[in-house]
């Protein structure tokens, strides 16, 4: 990817005097053209970086800038490493390993202190989760179509979309882009995502924003407020996902808890999570939808003698 590239180029140029362009294309194992193009981005970011030409020349940062150590203190290269080692988490490759060793390589006077943050970003679905993840970084990378099935409450469907950025949000990976079937923006989880593949076609890029995932733009519909009665010993499952200020405890010890919502089924997904501990008093639909569900529930697992 090319941000690491960019890392890993800054990094060695921190640590040398001088480097030259077949030396950083051996390296980071790209052509000599690409190690230009990635120069002269870093020169556009404001990074004084001067080349040399002939005998004895070569690319280097401006000797009073390296020595201040402007750009980079040892706690950001720290938190660099920690995001990468995060990212290696998930990777069905070396290359995160790779890209670390080279900016570990020479920096160990720069690179100073313990590692303190310590992210894993594997899931229970790691083994199927993990060559999807690489298919949809190859299409972004690429500009190429992806193709899948897609399995959603709604039912499934073919789609075909322009990928444009891997996502990790609300514990999950999404990738977000252009569906050709919709003629918009959409967001798709990818373990929802079956018969994945990327296409040899390529598309002409969008001016694709940076999507909004704010819970408020993502998950529409009409809010309303909820109260639910639950017992205190899920009490800790409250402050977990909502904090402290989430509940109000009654004179007997139980909870009154108020927030607000925009989506019945993922609230009545939630409460069937805490068995008999909670109780919904409104609204008062939900109220009617979860007895009727309790209802159809207990047709379902009747003793056989009942029957």
């Amino acid at each position: 990817m090319k941000i690491d590239r960019l890392i890993g180029i800054l990094s060695v140029l921190l640590q040398s005097k001088q480097t030259t362009a077949p030396e950083l294309a051996e390296l980071f194992e790209v052509s000599r053209r690409t190690i230009s193009r990635d120069i002269e981005t870093l020169c556009k970011a404001g990074i004084p970086i001067m080349t040399l030409q002939g005998s004895g020349g070569g690319i280097a940062i401006m000797d009073g800038f390296r020595v201040d150590r402007t750009i980079l203190s040892s706690k950001d290269m720290r938190m660099i490493m920690a995001g990468l080692r995060s990212l290696d988490s998930i990777s069905g490759s070396s290359y995160y390993t790779q890209l670390m060793e080279k900016l570990e390589l020479g920096s160990s006077q720069f690179i100073s202190g313990k590692d303190s943050l310590l992210i894993d970003l594997t899931s229970w679905y790691g083994k199927s989760l993990t060559p999807k993840l690489e298919i949809v970084q190859s299409a972004i990378e690429n500009r190429h179509l992806l193709s899948f099935r897609y399995y959603s409450p709604s039912g499934d469907s073919k789609r075909n979309i322009e990928p444009y950025y891997l996502i990790f949000r609300w514990s999950s990976w999404y990738v977000w882009g252009w569906c050709q079937k919709r003629k918009d923006y959409r967001l798709f989880k990818l373990n929802r995502m079956q018969e994945l593949k990327e296409s040899e076609k390529n598309f002409v890029c969008r001016e694709a924003a940076i999507p909004d995932l704010s819970d408020e733009n993502v998950f529409k519909g009409e809010p309303f407020t909820v109260k639910i009665i639950f017992e205190r010993d899920v009490k800790w499952r409250l402050i977990e996902e909502f904090g402290m200020d989430c509940f109000k405890e009654e004179k007997d010890g139980k909870l009154l808890f108020e927030h607000e919502y925009n989506d019945m089924d993922s609230l009545i997904s939630w409460l069937l999570t805490f068995e008999d501990k909670a109780e919904l008093l409104e609204p008062k639909k939900a109220r009617i939808k979860m007895k009727q569900l309790s209802e159809k529930m207990s047709v379902i697992y009747r003793e056989e003698s009942d029957k």
